[in-house]
């Protein structure tokens, strides 16, 4: 198939001098050099509409357009922050029988107590989380202060895992859509 997959990359952290951009930004390089995706970067914080609350139109609509999905998220005080939460929440039908991979970072855990969390959260929602993970435990310990990761091999190897195994879920479940059209019992 030549046809590209399109990924919706979602920044799980909102705060303001969050290290999310940082493994976002990494992420992206990764997904983008694989030369099988074309990664959207999707990032809730951007979408502040003041007194009024979050304008979360734009992003349902690429969400509606991906074929997958990577959150990469932060684990705080052991689990997902809420604002991932408000967002993942503020659709559904686009969730539906797409494939969901996980980057995650952290302290000791590298945020996997929040990956375990989000796994729950997608499976109520018909989406089809991947097994395989990347996480970096004290993220801000592995980047140097350009964002480069001091020793990628080992998240490198991870994400090329993640990302193959993407790549099938999101074929097998585009295929499946096109050919059956998701849809929740009533």
């Amino acid at each position: 198939m030549s046809e590209h997959i399109r990924v919706a990359v979602i920044f799980g952290s909102t705060r303001p001098g969050r290290f999310c951009d940082t493994v976002v930004r990494w992420a992206v390089e990764q997904i983008a050099a694989s030369g099988q995706f074309l990664p959207e970067v999707i990032d809730p914080a951007a979408q502040s509409n003041g007194i009024e609350g979050r304008a979360w139109k734009p992003l349902q609509q690429a969400l509606g357009q991906a074929d997958a999905f990577v959150v990469v998220t932060p684990e705080y005080n052991h689990g997902y922050p809420a604002p991932l939460k408000e967002f993942i929440d503020s659709v559904n039908a686009e969730w539906q029988a797409k494939p969901v991979a996980f980057v995650s970072y952290g302290g000791v855990s590298g945020g996997l107590r929040a990956v375990e969390q989000l796994r729950l959260v997608f499976a109520e929602l018909h989406a089809v989380t991947i097994r395989d993970s990347v996480s970096f435990q004290t993220a801000w310990e592995q980047f140097d202060e350009s964002g480069v990761l001091r020793n990628p091999d080992r998240a490198c190897r991870n994400m090329d895992t993640l990302l193959d195994r993407l790549k099938w879920w999101a074929i097998a479940l585009r295929n499946a859509r096109s050919t059956a059209p998701y849809s929740q019992p009533a």
